[in-house]
């Protein structure tokens, strides 16, 4: 009995040796936190900082607000005296976004003031102990994209439709005022465009850049245009058709933009104010009362005054054959003897001297003689120069096949 027990306790004493240690695993509910996302902007990392972002409101000042978040006015007085030569904080305007970048502690120090110009210009203050700022831009992205649309009734309203910026319409109208009467277009006149537009951070809409090349058809005639470098150095681009031949004339159609011509050129017209018929030497057209006024073309102004009979007025004289004058301003933007360029503003609509209404009477001479300037077949703009004329149909093949590519709408036409 005493040899069996003793049996039994070394067979159990065996299988205790041989049993594995049971392992009890234990839960791990620790969750890993993910790493912040990096947010940089205005070049700096934004999450080292104290983020304050508004706008500038009425009775702000750039000393104002740098107070309000604790800035003492000696050290105000300092950021501007150092930075007034880049940055001028006299001139902040209601509504301007800024940003100020605090320390992230609890002191909560300013250390960068951060003003934006505009959608991409930004002025950059440092207001640390060394005192400094500068001027930058956001990164821009270029977009090209694609359009054509018809005529039903304007061309505002054909850009509307088409869910465009309306600022394709005013660009369409700097590069065709020379060739096409925007005001007498015809329903199922068309059009095809390649353009650029730009982006802030890939997401933002900053505007038009440019158009590229576009195709207008205008009574069933194409009228080309596309979009040259003619000048590397100073950056100077110009548009010029399938031919290479300017599309900017020596003048401009009308000297602003109008609603209406009132009164043209005629030897006999009934005068609304002396109620006598007399000769109108001049063309009228009709516009709110302030609309700018620009010069046709380039020139001299040789006349800015005021007399009963036109009121405000403005005479430019362009070279030793043409001189064009405009009347009954409300106001003059020019002095005599100043050299004014095509488009530049010389004035703005208004009823001055003997006028009924806000207009501007538009008068033409031709070595010396008043004329109708519709009859007048005035010279063209400066061609492109002989040794561009190869690199500029290499550079407008692709972009003339391009627009080919580019489908109409249907086009109806029935009235």
């Amino acid at each position: 009995m005493r040899k069996l027990s003793y049996l039994l306790l070394l067979m159990m004493a065996i299988t205790a040796c041989n049993d594995e240690p049971k392992k009890v695993e234990i839960a791990d509910n620790t969750i890993e936190k993910p790493a912040p996302k990096i947010v940089k902007e205005y070049g700096y990392v934004l999450n080292d900082f104290e983020v304050v972002r508004d706008t500038v409101r009425s009775g702000d000042s750039f000393g104002i607000i740098l107070g309000s978040h604790g800035v003492n006015p000696g050290k105000i007085f300092q950021i501007v005296e150092k930075v007034k030569d880049t940055f001028n904080p006299r001139k902040v305007v209601i509504g301007k976004p800024y940003v100020i970048l605090k320390e992230n502690d609890s002191a909560q120090t300013p250390k960068v003031f951060i003003y934006e110009n505009d959608l991409i210009n930004y002025t950059v203050v440092n207001l640390g102990d060394s005192i400094s700022a500068y001027t930058a831009k956001k990164p821009v992205t270029i977009t090209k994209k694609t359009v054509s649309g018809v005529i039903s009734s304007s061309l505002s309203e054909a850009i509307e439709e088409e869910g465009l910026n309306y600022l394709l319409a005013h660009e369409m109208n700097n590069i065709y005022q020379w060739s096409i009467d925007f005001f007498r277009l015809q329903k199922g006149d068309r059009f095809k465009l390649v353009y650029n537009e730009r982006y802030i951070n890939d997401s933002i809409y900053a505007g038009i850049e440019n158009i590229e090349a576009s195709v207008f058809y205008h009574q069933e005639k194409p009228y080309y245009a596309f979009n040259f470098l003619t000048d590397s150095i100073s950056g100077t681009r110009e548009y010029y058709d399938e031919k290479a031949r300017p599309l900017q004339s020596f003048f401009l159609k009308a000297p602003l933009n109008f609603s209406r011509i009132s009164s043209r050129f005629s030897p006999r017209r009934y005068h609304p104010v002396q109620k006598r018929w007399k000769a109108h030497k001049g063309t009228d057209y009709a516009a709110p009362h302030g609309t700018p006024i620009w010069s046709t073309a380039n020139g001299v102004v040789i006349a800015s005054s005021y007399t009963a009979g036109n009121g405000n007025y403005v005479k430019v004289k362009h070279n030793g054959t043409y001189t064009t004058q405009y009347l009954h301003m409300s106001k003059r933007a020019v002095k005599t003897g100043q050299r004014v360029k095509q488009g530049d503003i010389i004035g703005y609509v208004g009823s001055t001297g003997l006028a009924t209404g806000p207009h501007v009477c538009y008068r033409f001479w031709v070595n010396g003689r008043q004329v109708d300037p519709f009859r007048q077949n005035l010279p063209a703009a400066e061609p492109i120069e002989e040794k561009y004329i190869p690199s500029y149909f290499a550079a407008i093949e692709p972009l003339k096949a391009e627009l080919g590519e580019i489908e109409f709408q249907q086009i109806n036409t029935e009235i």
